[in-house]
C-alpha cells in the first residue's frame, strides 16, 4: 500500500514538473513574439515620421533628388519585410538612408534652424532609441528561450511545446561597428 502512495507520488511531481516547463517554453516563445512586435511598432512610427521629415528636407534642399529616393526606396522596402532577417536588413538600409539625409540636412543652415525639423528630427533620435531598446529586449527574449531549448530538462519539452530556437536580431551596418569620429 505505502510503495503505491509512492509510485503515485513520484508520478504526480513527473507530471508537474513536465507541465511546468511546458508552460516555461509556452511563456518564453510569446516573450520573444512580443519582442518582436514591439521592434515592428517602433519601426512603424519611424516609417510614419519619414515623409514629413523628407517633405521638410525639400523645402529646403529640393536639388538633393538621390538622397530622398533613397529613403523613400528603403522606407517602403522596410514597410514590406517580413521576418527576422528581412526586417533587420531593412531597417539597416533604412537607418543608412536617414544618415544621408540628415546629412543633407547638415549642409542647410536654415533648415537646421527651423522649428519643424528640429521637431522632427527630436521625435527621429526618440524613436531611434526605442527601436534600439525594442531590438536589446528581442534578443534578451531570443536568449533565454534559446539557453531554455538547448539546456536540460527544459530541451526534452521542446519539442512537445512546438517551441524551437529563433534568431537573434542582427543589423548589419558596417559603419555599426566602427568607432565614431569625434572633432573638436
Amino acid at each position: 500500500m505505502n510503495t503505491t502512495w509512492i509510485v503515485l507520488g513520484a508520478l504526480a511531481l513527473l507530471v508537474v514538473f513536465g507541465i511546468t516547463q511546458y508552460n516555461k517554453l509556452v511563456k518564453l516563445n510569446i516573450s520573444v513574439d512580443e519582442a518582436f512586435a514591439q521592434i515592428e511598432v517602433q519601426l512603424k512610427r519611424r516609417s510614419d515620421l519619414i515623409p514629413n521629415l523628407v517633405e521638410t528636407v525639400k523645402g529646403y534642399a529640393s536639388h538633393e533628388k538621390e538622397a530622398f529616393e533613397k529613403v523613400v526606396s528603403a522606407r517602403a522596402k522596410a514597410t514590406s519585410a517580413t521576418g527576422v532577417q528581412d526586417v533587420a536588413a531593412a531597417d539597416g538600409m533604412l537607418t543608412q538612408a536617414l544618415r544621408g539625409l540628415l546629412a543633407v540636412a547638415e549642409a542647410y543652415p536654415d533648415l537646421k534652424a527651423s522649428a519643424n525639423f528640429l521637431q522632427l528630427q527630436e521625435e527621429l533620435a526618440t524613436t531611434e532609441n526605442k527601436v534600439a531598446f525594442s531590438r536589446q529586449f528581442y534578443n534578451d527574449s531570443v536568449r533565454s528561450l534559446n539557453q531554455s531549448v538547448k539546456t536540460f530538462p527544459s530541451n526534452f519539452f521542446a519539442g512537445f511545446a512546438k517551441v524551437n530556437e529563433r534568431e537573434f536580431y542582427e543589423v548589419e551596418d558596417p559603419q555599426d561597428r566602427n568607432a565614431p569620429k569625434v572633432q573638436f
